[in-house]
């Protein structure tokens, strides 16, 4: 089973209809015991970056996704899911994030020629980052293709995590499309919303079995 975080911030139903349409069994909870039992989780979440960590610890769930995190326990954020993967956001503030992913969250803005719309709204292909060790793109991603498009939302984005990224895309600069470190991954463009793209991505999330805590694996 997959345990879909609910803590009050993200799409959660749609993600959950992504997933049954794979023939997964997928719940939306907040119950401890369920998702200490589930095979996977999938944190998601939209909105702020501030707002979403308060609800996530307020609602003990930040302890949880840390402490399955830290078991081996495959785990997923999509969207701004991913970005409470990291260190810290700059996000109006500086706020902390969860810890298991180095980097740290800023605005596109700064990154982005003049002219750019922020936030950055649609969909924009893939660039798949090789792994140094195999030369091939990662498990992720090994039902799709270089240059395969999925849709983004989002004015904020992950930076100083390069040796974890395993895809970017071009939106007047390069920016952080999907990471990996260890059984943790984040993906900040939205598989539910991605078409048949999307939902390869999710079926290849599925297939990744537990492993080394995201703290102690060396990735090649």
């Amino acid at each position: 089973m997959i345990a879909i975080i609910d803590y009050g911030v993200g799409n959660l139903f749609s993600l959950q209809s992504s997933l049954a349409y794979l023939g997964e069994a997928a719940e939306v909870t907040a119950d401890v015991d369920k998702i200490r039992a589930a095979d996977r989780i999938i944190l998601p979440g939209v909105g702020a970056f501030a707002d979403a960590a308060d609800k996530l610890r307020q609602t003990g769930m930040a302890d949880i996704v840390v402490e399955q995190a830290e078991a081996g326990k495959p785990l997923m954020g999509i969207c701004l899911g991913m970005q409470l993967l990291f260190e810290k956001s700059f996000e109006y503030g500086e706020h902390e994030g969860l810890g298991l992913v180095p980097g740290q969250v800023v605005p596109i803005a700064d990154a982005v020629p003049a002219g750019y719309k922020i936030p950055h709204i649609g969909w924009n292909a893939l660039r798949l980052v090789k792994n140094s060790g195999t030369g091939a793109p990662d498990k992720l991603f090994k039902y799709i293709n270089e240059g395969d498009y999925v849709y983004f939302v989002h004015s904020f984005y992950a930076a100083g995590c390069e040796a974890s990224t395993i895809a970017d895309t071009e939106y007047g600069a390069r920016l952080t499309a999907a990471v990996a470190k260890g059984n943790v991954y984040g993906c900040q463009f939205h598989p539910e919303k991605s078409g048949g793209v999307g939902m390869k991505i999710l079926k290849a999330f599925c297939e990744i079995e537990g492993g080394m805590p995201a703290e102690t694996e060396v990735r090649p």
